[in-house]
């Protein structure tokens, strides 16, 4: 039998796997839409894709990590979350397309020359959408990886498919596009929604019905974790909206591909942080030893990411045409904080497996404050470079508040969590060379 580091290793891999897969759709997606609709285009199509994921963002209230706690937690929980979570989604996610549809309607500057048409069936995708991420964390609370990595790679896989559809093959434009990721949001919902029956229908004695006491627990807990999770969004997406707000559709389209390959970087924290939060949950990991592990390791890797970007910033106009070719310095101011926050990301699951106490949502309210700052201070004069600034140092502001935080309630030093031992290098070195001779 695996140990449980090597558990937890395989588990990472294989969802990271998934996740590249999913950039690598997304990224393939962006480069045909640059190509075929230029930066305009693709600045338009980030706009609607921002609004739809703050939407769901700040409708979620938190259930989707409160799902995957809960579930972790005690088993018998997963038929009332599934039930609360599918009538809560087709809710409140109905409401939450009508209020985009009803401000894109209102002629707001947010949308700028967006067709109305264009929001609407994007509006449309929103309540499967949450469908989709409620069911996904709930079976990440039962240990069910494969299917977690199943959606995410369906969800990005039909992306990247659809702009061939649309763009290469039809040689349609960006509604026809945005239709066919809108229906492609309804299938994903649906298989979600079968899933979570066959899981159901393992469990002796399940109640298939609402159980609203159990939804009031967890909205109460979810609280914490819904700041926790809205106000990064808000920072990592509110800034394209800024900056098509302040200068336009095209120079969103150049940050958008610099905030792409940022968010490239940042996904393999992201995984370890997904597959570490129930681990967390279930060994009760109060003293911070399993998280400290954890994030040498990932500060070691994202050193390595992170430089490997830099050379790769200049290669993005090859790709994507003459019109981005600032996104080369706009990836780099990004990367300082790039680093940063993907060691956050890891570390902040030791809080987030223990309850998540009410510091470090506060902790995202004053970055948030920042960053909004920031952001109009800064966009209007410098644009795209002035956004990429405020959020690469917002990004190192949370991890810096995290870390102390982090040190003073566990007793751990920042450096014991930031920088990997002898022993461990060793062992990290003795794989690398086990994997060259086996491939060898």
């Amino acid at each position: 039998m695996d140990s449980p580091p090597r558990r937890f290793s395989s588990q990472v891999t294989v969802t990271l796997l998934a996740r590249l897969l999913t950039v690598a759709g997304g990224i393939g997606a962006s480069i045909i839409v640059a190509r075929r609709l230029g930066a305009e285009g693709l600045g338009a199509l980030a706009v609607l894709n921002a609004s739809v994921a703050l939407a769901i963002q700040i409708g979620n209230a938190g259930l989707p990590s409160t799902n995957t706690y809960f579930v972790a937690e005690d088993r018998r929980n997963l038929a009332a979350a599934s039930v609360n979570s599918l009538l809560f989604s087709l809710t409140v996610g109905s409401l939450l397309a009508l209020g985009m549809i009803s401000l894109a309607a209102s002629r707001a500057k947010l949308f700028g020359d967006v067709p109305l048409p264009l929001v609407m069936v994007a509006a449309v995708s929103i309540p499967f959408q949450i469908i989709t991420l409620l069911g996904a964390n709930i079976f990440l609370g039962m240990g069910g990886l494969g299917r977690f990595n199943l959606l995410e790679s369906l969800r990005q896989s039909f992306v990247l498919v659809n702009a061939v559809i649309a763009l290469v093959v039809a040689g349609a434009g960006l509604f026809a596009l945005v239709s066919l990721n809108t229906a492609a949001s309804v299938l994903i919902s649906l298989l979600v929604v079968l899933l979570m029956r066959s899981a159901i229908a393992g469990l002796k004695d399940a109640r298939v019905r609402p159980n609203m006491d159990l939804f009031r627990r967890m909205a109460g807990y979810g609280l914490r974790f819904y700041i926790a999770t809205l106000i990064p969004m808000m920072i990592i997406r509110a800034d394209l909206l800024i900056v098509k707000y302040f200068r336009g559709a095209a120079e969103t389209g150049v940050y958008d591909v610099a905030s792409q390959v940022a968010a490239a970087l940042m996904l393999l924290p992201g995984v370890i942080g997904t597959v570490l939060f129930p681990r967390v949950v279930a060994a009760h990991d109060t003293g911070g030893e399993m998280t400290c592990a954890v994030t040498r390791h990932t500060a070691f890797i994202m050193l390595l990411l992170c430089l490997a970007a830099v050379p790769t910033a200049f290669i993005l106009p090859v790709f994507y045409g003459a019109e981005f070719t600032d996104a080369r310095v706009l990836l780099l101011i990004l990367l300082p904080g790039v680093y940063f926050i993907g060691i956050e990301s890891v570390m902040v699951q030791h809080f987030s497996g223990i309850g998540l106490p009410a510091t470090i949502p506060l902790f995202w309210v004053a970055t948030l404050g920042v960053n909004l700052a920031l952001n109009l201070a800064l966009v209007p004069r410098f644009g795209a470079r002035g956004a990429a600034l405020a959020s690469s140092v917002c990004y190192v502001l949370i991890f810096a508040l995290v870390a102390f935080y982090f040190r003073a309630k566990t007793g751990k030093s920042v450096s014991s969590a930031l920088l990997m031992r002898g022993s461990e290098m060793r062992a990290l070195l003795s794989v690398i060379t086990r994997s060259k001779l086996a491939a060898s």
